[in-house]
């Protein structure tokens, strides 16, 4: 009788982080919090909460309505929130001879349009919600968690796609498609050119550049050499940074800048 070698069984010491029931949330494992949190992503850029934090997308949010025209019509509205909506993910997949995650995903427009319906019918949701800071953290952790998810994809989708050139792994590549793909939609409809870094990149910009930067180096180096389910524990990483600041900056928990008034002579 030949023994049968048994296989050795890989420890994972770090396993703990993605074995609760927090992070399977924050991960979107289960296709009803994906949806759910979609749906709050949504309302936060149709409703603008935490103006601090999306001041720079000028189409998106409440703003929508307040930059289009007042006889504008609701197609106009409505495609403004798509553009800023799912921005980046419309500029990266055509960066990397993709599909479009809107044309791809029939779950991306659904959400949308549910979104959009509930505050274009019933505005007074969002102005109730607004009242509740508890109620406004929430969607803040449903937006950055969603937004962590797609930045997270794009930047290891890219880093499969770009071929490496000086260095032994693509660089640069996927650490500007992972940026542009958490806050792509402040560049959309194109025709706003840089205008909204203008006057310098607002937090979504900072923390997309900071997260894809970090977990592209992260998985492309020896860093992750070991590491079981490097990708899906630098996702979660990336996920409690976005929440983390996005909580801070939207709720005014940051420092405030003093405004410092001058004398004219």
């Amino acid at each position: 009788m030949k023994r049968v070698k048994q296989q050795p069984v890989i420890v994972d010491p770090t396993g703990w982080m993605v074995d609760n029931e927090i992070s399977n949330f924050i991960l979107l494992h289960q296709k009803e919090v994906l949806y759910m949190c979609m749906l709050g992503f949504f309302h936060f850029w149709f409703r603008g909460l935490g103006i601090r934090l999306v001041r720079i997308f000028i189409v998106s949010g409440s703003k929508v309505f307040a930059a289009a025209p007042k006889d504008a019509p609701v197609s106009y509205k409505l495609v403004s929130m798509i553009l800023a909506c799912t921005g980046g993910g419309i500029l990266v997949p055509i960066f990397i001879n993709g599909i479009p995650v809107p044309l791809a995903n029939d779950a991306y427009p659904i959400a949308i349009f549910v979104s959009f319906a509930i505050h274009h019918y019933f505005p007074i949701v969002g102005e109730v919600i607004n009242l509740s800071p508890a109620v406004k953290a929430v969607i803040i952790v449903f937006y950055e968690a969603v937004r962590a998810k797609v930045v997270t994809t794009f930047t290891v989708a890219s880093a499969a796609t770009i071929s490496p050139s000086i260095f032994s792994f693509p660089v640069f590549g996927p650490i500007f498609c992972g940026t542009v793909a958490g806050c792509g939609g402040a560049f959309l409809p194109l025709s706003k050119g840089l205008d909204p870094i203008a006057n310098g990149m607002q937090p979504p910009m900072i923390t997309a550049c900071i997260g894809a930067t970090l977990v592209h180096l992260f998985l492309s180096t020896s860093l992750s050499e070991g590491v079981v389910d490097a990708i899906t524990k630098a996702h979660l990483h990336l996920a409690m940074f976005f929440i983390f600041v996005g909580l801070v900056t939207s709720l005014g928990f940051g420092a405030k800048k003093k405004e410092v008034k001058t004398k004219e002579e």
